[in-house]
């Protein structure tokens, strides 16, 4: 199943005045940061969960009094959570026993019903899966539907009209909306390097097996990138993308050391799973050529801040 540029302009139109349409910060002359940590709920996730409700309350399938459900590590339940909340509609959130006390504060902050169950995504998201069955809820998947992706490549659109010079953008992956929406706006305009843990290579190990597998999840941005399968979307972009596209692995120190950086050198606050991104340049996983014109999405900042400076 394919996204496609039109999709995305669509859900531009559809979410705006729901979002905020964050900058691009220029770090330097060949290097940029999209600051998407500025987004309503600290992530890129609000773009998606807007327009996913917001489609499904044109179609009539959004109960207002039964609201939505979904399943999430954290950001994605938070951004849905958010979306339902403006939207004034229950929401419904099952996460890992894991997912970090900060995320889950903040759940609970914005109304949400919480339910935490086993220890990874996988089986908040047989739970939530089951709540929708039973209930009636509208499902908002956490990355695997169109109109989440459609809605994260709203902000590559934003981007590449902030600088049509920019060649490369390069994004962390977990289950692959974010990278499927943003292979979906940049429609071959530009290269896209995706960016995994070593400990959690959804996306690398589809690529190299054909199909989506099963990997071991786990290390410092499990998180948030810690999807034991690249979604079906996800991977469907990536593969039609092939020419387009790099995917490359970093490991845990590189992710601190990025995470630290980010916030030394120019004070832009990341949790792990975004500071992914920047760990690709700066250990050397891409090596970009000469002049070659960078663009970092720098996805969310569910994070607690006093870590920051020392990783």
């Amino acid at each position: 199943m394919l996204v496609t540029r039109l999709d995305v302009q669509a859900a531009e139109r559809r979410t705006r005045g729901f979002v905020r349409r964050t900058p691009t910060f220029h770090a330097a002359e060949t290097l940029s940061f999209k600051l998407e940590f500025l987004q309503y709920t600290g992530t890129f996730k609000a773009r998606g969960a807007f327009n996913r409700q917001l489609a499904a309350r044109e179609r009539g399938e959004l109960d207002a009094a039964i609201g939505i459900v979904v399943a999430s590590g954290g950001n994605a339940g938070i951004a849905n959570a958010y979306a339902a909340r403006e939207l004034g509609v229950p929401a419904t959130v099952y996460l890992p026993e894991t997912a970090p006390a900060v995320k889950v504060a903040l759940l609970h902050s914005l109304g949400a019903t919480v339910v935490q169950t086993g220890s990874e995504y996988v089986e908040a998201f047989e739970a939530a899966t089951a709540f929708a069955t039973e209930r009636g809820a509208l499902f908002c998947h956490a990355y695997d539907q169109p109109e989440i992706a459609a809605g994260a490549g709203v902000l590559a659109e934003e981007m590449l009209a902030d600088d049509p010079a920019i060649e490369t953008i390069v994004v962390a992956v977990g289950g692959g909306g974010l990278l499927a929406g943003v292979l979906a706006a940049v429609d071959a305009r530009a290269h896209v390097v995706a960016v995994e843990p070593e400990r959690a290579p959804t996306l690398h190990a589809a690529l190299a097996a054909g199909a989506p597998v099963d990997v071991e999840v786990g290390g410092i941005a499990a998180d948030s990138l810690g999807a034991r399968r690249v979604g079906q979307i996800g991977f469907a972009m990536a593969h039609a993308a092939s020419s387009g596209l790099s995917s490359v692995l970093v490991s845990d120190s590189d992710i601190v050391a990025a995470r630290t950086a980010l916030w030394r050198d120019y004070r832009i606050p990341s949790e792990y799973g975004a500071a992914a991104a920047a760990a690709a340049l700066a250990s050397g996983a891409y090596r970009p050529r000469s002049g070659e014109r960078i663009a970092v999405i720098v996805c969310g900042a569910n994070t607690d801040p006093g870590t920051l400076a020392g990783g």
